[in-house]
């Protein structure tokens, strides 16, 4: 698939951008280089290759999920102005 100029200015007044002939042009050879990769790409024989997430066998190093803050809870609530069975009260926005 390759672009003509009139594509360019067609997707470039659809997207509302202001291009010029010049920079038309020059968007069309780079998006025709873009589609040449994809097809290129899409030539490769991959029968057989399995999908991976990463190209290289790598495992994520993983903490333990422990507490490392001590619990201020009442010592935050203590100067808050409203608070019932432990929830912060604020006044009511939407009647």
């Amino acid at each position: 698939m390759s672009l003509a100029l009139s594509d360019v200015q067609r997707i470039a007044r659809l997207a509302r951008i202001r291009v010029t002939n010049s920079e038309a042009a020059a968007l069309r050879d780079q998006l025709n280089g873009i589609f040449r990769l994809i097809e290129e790409m899409q030539a490769a024989d991959t029968a057989g290759v399995a999908p991976m997430a990463h190209a290289g066998e790598l495992a994520q190093r993983l903490r333990a999920d422990l507490a490392t803050e001590p619990n201020q809870r009442e010592k935050f609530q203590a100067v808050a102005p409203a608070v019932e069975a432990g929830l912060y009260l604020v006044p009511r926005v939407i009647e």
